[in-house]
């Protein structure tokens, strides 16, 4: 399975290399009419990205997989999950982990400066991380990110027609400090339950909700309109049902803007 989701990254760069150039400057700034299946910044507001860094390996982590699903549950909250998979060797091969997972988290420790990497690790809008299975915390730093966001988020339409995906973020607000910020694109499985045998968690059946599968940088955002387009033969798999965008400044800094679609 990890084989097969680095092909589908360097498909995916591929694609990406070859359409972006091709239409990002000609986005002249007027949002595009969606097509069908359209989630997003119009039709379902994000105010909050929550990402929880978990693993099949770690004991601490199921009471946080299950709060993750409770968050996924409320308006405006994208709750995602990242399995790492550096908790391997205590006896369980995580079926869900990714070392792209574990370079996130390390990312946002560099970013932070704290070098804090732990699991269940819950990371708030790209600046605060909390321990995940502590809800009253978690609350909190969803309230600081909040306060601490002076500017609006970018807007950003998300949608797909029969060949492709369609992301347009729209320009800065006047009189905003344009921070070079990356926009990845990430693919989704909803649910995945694992029965572990081995290690910490031998005899439990483990649910995780929003499964980042793949989380790929596929443009720069630099306060003008962007607009990307991506086959989507690109990103179809069986497992992933749901497409995410973030704008994030620099590569693990704040989230200020991000929007889903449910593909078909």
């Amino acid at each position: 399975m990890r084989m097969v989701l680095r092909r589908f990254a360097h498909r995916l760069l591929l694609a990406v290399a070859t359409t972006v150039a091709a239409v990002a400057f000609a986005y002249a700034g007027s949002m595009v009419p969606p097509s069908r299946g359209v989630e997003g910044a119009d039709a379902l507001p994000i105010r909050t990205v929550i990402e929880l860094f978990t693993s099949q390996g770690c004991s601490s982590c199921p009471p946080a997989d299950a709060m993750l699903k409770q968050f996924s549950e409320e308006p405006g909250v994208l709750a995602l999950s990242l399995p790492v998979d550096y908790w391997d060797y205590l006896g369980w091969k995580d079926t869900l982990g990714s070392p792209r997972n574990s370079e996130r988290q390390r990312s946002y420790a560099k970013a932070r400066g704290d070098g804090a990497i732990y699991t269940p690790q819950m990371v708030v809008n790209g600046t605060i991380h909390v321990n995940g299975a502590q809800k009253a915390d978690i609350e909190q730093a969803i309230s600081l990110t909040s306060k601490n966001t002076a500017l609006p988020r970018v807007s950003i339409r998300f949608w797909q027609e029969a060949n492709t995906l369609n992301i347009a973020a729209g320009a800065a607000e006047a009189g905003r400090v344009v921070n070079e910020a990356t926009v990845w694109l990430a693919l989704v499985q909803p649910s995945a339950t694992v029965e572990v045998a081995h290690g910490e968690n031998a005899g439990q059946k483990l649910q995780y909700t929003n499964v980042v599968r793949e989380l790929t940088p596929v443009g720069l955002w630099k306060g003008e309109p962007l607009m990307i387009q991506i086959p989507r033969l690109a990103v179809m798999q069986a497992s992933t049902q749901k497409c995410v965008v973030l704008i994030q400044e620099g590569k693990a800094g704040p989230i200020i803007g991000a929007a889903l679609i449910n593909l078909w």
